[in-house]
């Protein structure tokens, strides 16, 4: 008992250490960056379930399309739906890390695919979900802006960008606290993007950058996975 007891307080610590060296050091609090996250067989993997998923699974929009998994989040209330397998298996690896709490653990994961020159407007996600956002990158890296929230979410010509993270493909991508709450971000529409001191989490990417390297954009799937505190069952009404 005693060994099984220390071998758990040693993983603890483990995930402490894990997560505490991959903060994001000088922005607001709270960024952590994890690359390679994901094996390149899982991100194989993660890409031909997604590309083989039913067409009506699919939801086209101007500048994008994505997939709802776990349900589609409604200020009414989420219907729950049953989480794929494949799925499963990647959330899981998250809630390893403890970043989630038991009761708030992810049952939604939204799925964006960015073809290059594609991006978002600036955004955040908003009161439907617990503020904790978690995002597994595949396929391509992208640049994720961020900008300080003022009192509405519409930025124009002349707000500047904070700082930006460089996703690669693999990695994992925590925000919380000031960030989910006070800042936007977005995706610029690109085709390309250029290595700068404004990206704030070059010390812990997989790949040494220099500075002014341009990189080029592929298409990216990215899986934002996030926990939708209301949710409800559909009910049928069935009449006798």
């Amino acid at each position: 008992m005693m060994e099984q007891q220390t071998e758990g307080n040693n993983e603890d610590k483990c995930k402490r250490n894990i997560l505490s060296q991959n903060i994001v050091k000088g922005v607001s609090p709270l960024a952590l960056y994890i690359p390679d996250f994901i094996s390149e067989i899982d991100e194989t993997y993660i890409v031909k379930q997604i590309n083989s998923a039913p067409v009506p699974k699919w939801t086209q929009l101007s500048h994008r399309r994505l997939q709802n998994w776990g349900g589609i989040p409604h200020a009414k209330g989420m219907i729950a739906e049953d989480m794929p397998s494949w799925l499963t298996k990647y959330i899981d690896k998250i809630c390893d890390l403890n970043v989630f709490e038991q009761s708030v653990l992810p049952n939604h994961v939204l799925i964006n695919e960015y073809l290059p020159g594609q991006g978002i407007m600036a955004h955040s996600d908003g009161p439907l979900f617990h503020p904790i956002v978690t995002t597994i990158s595949c396929g391509s890296h992208t640049l994720l802006d961020f900008y300080k929230r003022l009192d509405t979410e519409e930025i124009d010509k002349t707000s500047k960008i904070e700082f930006s993270f460089l996703l690669e493909p693999r990695s994992l991508l925590i925000l919380q606290k000031d960030l989910y709450h006070n800042y936007l971000h977005s995706i610029a529409e690109k085709t390309s993007d250029t290595i700068t001191k404004e990206i704030k989490n070059l010390n812990l990417c997989s790949t040494n950058y220099t500075d002014e390297e341009v990189i080029q954009r592929g298409t990216r799937l990215s899986l934002t996975i996030r926990h939708v505190p209301k949710t409800s069952k559909l009910k049928l009404r069935i009449r006798k």
